[in-house]
């Protein structure tokens, strides 16, 4: 059995992630790139939440490509009608949220 090194509770039951998320203060913004295309970038996810992850769940929601780079993630479109609705879904606070 697995125990988180922070916590110190096993792997299944860590909760250091959900707290990492109460403590974000994240900042989403849109970016015209080469050719006129819009990429939406969210940035203030800290390290210890899991960024891939986050951007996988975000690109199925969405509908759309994305990658990570450095601390933030880049999602191919213009998606600020919608992406806070989704990252209050999963699990992030909206008063935590700024455009």
């Amino acid at each position: 059995m697995d125990i988180c090194p922070k916590c110190g509770l096993p792997k299944q039951a860590c909760i250091c992630e959900e707290i990492a998320k109460s403590e974000q203060r994240i900042s989403i913004k849109v970016e015209k790139r080469r050719f006129g295309k819009m990429i939406t970038v969210i940035l203030g996810l800290g390290k210890e939440v899991n960024l891939r992850e986050t951007a996988k769940k975000l690109k199925n929601e969405l509908a759309c490509g994305g990658t990570v780079k450095k601390n933030s993630i880049e999602l191919q479109g213009d998606h600020r009608k919608r992406i806070k609705e989704v990252l209050v879904k999963l699990g992030f606070k909206e008063e935590q949220i700024s455009e």
